[in-house]
């Protein structure tokens, strides 16, 4: 706009007419008034957008900006919305981890206070009996404990996973072998579908825990003369290992069997098993997935690639 009215004033000039100071002062007139409106669209939005940040910093995770003035600072309100939700839904979480963990450490050391003072007054007698009793609620504490430190190595991603030529089956045998006694006690039969021969890289305990953990939800969800099946195969990523059950299958959606102190009324667990067995199988480079079968009871499948530490065999 300056250069416009520049080139005018020059051309009356050269033509030998006084334009005046008027020229000159509606020149100034309108960059005060181009100016004051430049300013006010991006000093507004930038403004609520300063004042929602400090907002954010403050604590106060449900503070938002409504998105105007130029496009890109628009752009720049709704990444800011984004962020603040992001950890507005962090924070909740947070809160309510806590929450469950306090809860989950609460029961067994409510227990074994009273189990401890009550053999102190001399309530109950100082016998193995009632020391076992105790002694089982410092192994659901260590449990929990070993999980939450399992947990919280997989959030920072320091989980270690000591790969080795590893072959699947034998892996499966593992799993197996320790749930058998449980499954034979609640009538379940554990089936093993003819396995491929396949060796991996992985890391050989960490894989037979996660199959354990499976295998133990399986057998726990599977009525009386039911079924579990393993099944060991090649797929497009590699390898995956599926586990089968007749039982009612997962309600709702099956992904929320995977959130944090997720877990039946009867399963006896802290919840976190499947949540810790995902985080070991994603080290690995795999995936593990919930899905219901179309003839009824639950499938999960944990896949392994080839490409990240390849199948050898």
């Amino acid at each position: 706009m300056g250069f416009l009215f520049g080139y005018v004033l020059r051309d009356d000039r050269d033509r030998g007419e006084d334009t005046g100071p008027p020229v000159v002062l509606i020149m100034v007139i309108v960059a005060v008034v181009a100016t004051a409106f430049a300013y006010r669209r991006l000093a507004r939005p930038m403004s609520r957008l300063l004042d929602s940040a400090s907002r954010i910093g403050a604590g106060e995770y449900d503070a938002r900006v409504r998105p105007d003035g130029p496009r890109s600072v628009r752009t720049l309100g709704y990444a800011f919305n984004d962020m603040a939700a992001q950890l507005d839904a962090s924070e909740t979480a947070r809160r309510r981890f806590l929450a469950d963990v306090t809860h989950e450490l609460r029961t067994p050391l409510t227990v074994l206070q009273g189990g401890v003072e009550a053999q102190l007054d001399g309530v109950h007698p100082r016998d193995d009996e009632h020391l076992a009793t105790l002694l089982e609620q410092t192994r659901t504490l260590a449990r929990l404990v070993e999980d939450l430190r399992t947990l919280a190595l997989g959030d920072a991603g320091q989980l270690t996973i000591a790969a080795e030529p590893t072959s699947l089956p034998d892996v499966v045998g593992d799993a197996v072998t320790a749930i058998r006694p449980m499954a034979t006690a609640r009538s379940v039969t554990i089936s093993v579908a003819p396995p491929s021969a396949i060796t991996l890289l992985v890391d050989r305990v960490r894989l037979v825990q996660v199959l354990t953990n499976l295998l133990t939800n399986a057998v726990r969800h599977t009525p009386a003369d039911g079924t579990v099946t393993v099944t060991i195969g090649r797929d497009d990523a590699g390898a995956a290992i599926r586990v089968d059950d007749t039982g009612p299958g997962i309600s709702g959606d099956p992904e929320r069997v995977f959130d944090r102190f997720h877990r039946a009324a009867d399963s006896g667990g802290s919840g976190l098993g499947l949540t810790i067995a995902r985080q070991l199988v994603d080290a690995h480079g795999g995936t593990l997935t919930a899905a219901n079968r179309p003839d009824g009871g639950a499938r999960f499948t944990v896949t392994l690639p080839s490409k990240t530490d390849g199948i050898l065999a």
